[in-house]
């Protein structure tokens, strides 16, 4: 019988283009792999996938409450469920994956998409923080086993808990661009519509640029973004899309003329984050304005595919999308260096580091798993 994976996350299985590439990769590779997801009122039929699927209806659908409810009812759900791994995806899963792990004396890993209580909105709010930090201090050291994005995150786990967690990236999968004339040019945000990713400066800079920005996400700060358009009278020039399936945003994004990857700075999550987005712009063949944090301007170094800036005005962001927009020269070299680059850096080349952790995982003596 195949090894049996169990993926724990709180987003809509739908939309959630990491999982499913993980998750497609390993059920590749040979595993029983089932991902264990959200069911929203909002949510849209599941798409056949190589791997098995579970929604988990809650009452709550936000706030203390839904983490409360969904931890609970994530918990039974498990209990019954036969698993020769447990993974817990980002710290809103990990309690109940680890009481699973230690009830039934099975391997557990920790998928640490970001520093969780490191996100602006966990840690500018001080309670919310203090009972994230709670559960992070009792659960993490107790993973020994986990990845990551970037290099600097896995840093802050090895120097906070003493854990060694690998580095897997989470890129685009590599596949064959079909050149197509771009019927207008657009710009693109695409993710999560969440506080910290500079929508309070990016907006009002759309003032000054003769171009459309087309969202396509949904998120925490959506309320606030459309009144942000409003106020600004944008409401001709800032389209909201919602959440798009992949294969959908894989075309919407193909069509796009810039990309935009921007954060502020008051959280360490923010600072040292990987966007999934960037390298969906960069596999589009698409140049984006990107934030000059430290894992952004280390791929950028020899190569470059963005517009890094420091300075997130709305003022500046006018100044750089203009200049993007404008210079035909620049945006030729960034567009060529998108092609390049993406044939050494895709999800082909990170699997093989995904399938070997999994591999090594399960080659591990019992007694080895929790030293």
């Amino acid at each position: 019988m195949n090894t049996t994976i169990i993926f724990t996350v709180t987003t809509d299985l739908s939309y959630d283009q990491r999982m499913i590439r993980i998750c497609t990769s390993l059920a590749n590779a040979g595993y029983d792999v089932t991902l264990v997801g959200r069911e929203l009122r909002s949510s849209i039929p599941l798409s056949t996938q190589p791997f098995k699927q579970k929604r988990i209806n809650c009452l709550f659908e936000k706030g203390k409450l839904f983490y409360a409810e969904y931890s609970i009812r994530l918990f039974f759900y498990l209990l019954f469920k036969k698993m020769d791994c447990i993974g817990a995806i980002d710290l809103d899963t990990i309690l109940p994956c680890y009481f699973i792990s230690t009830i039934k004396k099975t391997k557990r890993v920790y998928d640490a998409h970001e520093l969780f209580c490191e996100m602006k909105e966990i840690v500018t709010r001080r309670g919310i923080y203090k009972i994230w930090k709670k559960v992070e201090g009792f659960t993490v050291p107790k993973f020994r086993a986990g990845y990551t994005v970037n290099q600097p995150i896995a840093d802050e786990f090895k120097k906070m808990y003493g854990v060694h967690y690998a580095v897997i990236r989470n890129i685009a999968l590599l596949k064959e661009i079909v050149p197509a004339e771009k019927k207008e040019k657009f710009m693109l945000y695409q993710g999560a519509v969440n506080e910290g990713r500079s929508f309070e400066t990016l907006i009002p800079a759309f003032k000054n640029i003769n171009c459309k920005l087309i969202i396509c996400g949904d998120g925490n700060f959506m309320e606030q973004a459309k009144q942000l358009v409003a106020v600004n009278n944008l409401q001709d020039k800032v389209i909201f899309k919602g959440k798009i399936k992949p294969d959908e945003l894989t075309a919407i994004t193909q069509q796009a003329y810039i990309g935009i990857t921007l954060f502020d700075d008051k959280g360490l999550s923010n600072y040292y984050s990987l966007a999934n987005r960037f390298f969906d712009y960069l596999h589009a063949g698409i140049p984006q304005l990107c934030v000059n944090y430290p894992v952004y301007k280390e791929i950028n170094k020899d190569l470059p595919v963005a517009v890094l800036i420091d300075d997130i005005s709305a003022t500046n962001i006018t100044a750089q999308l203009n200049n993007l927009l404008e210079n035909e020269v620049v945006y030729a070299e960034l567009q060529q260096n998108c092609l390049k680059l993406r044939l050494t850096l895709n999800w082909q080349q990170e699997e093989i580091k995904l399938i070997q952790f999994y591999k090594d995982i399960f080659n591990r003596k019992e007694n080895e798993e929790l030293s």
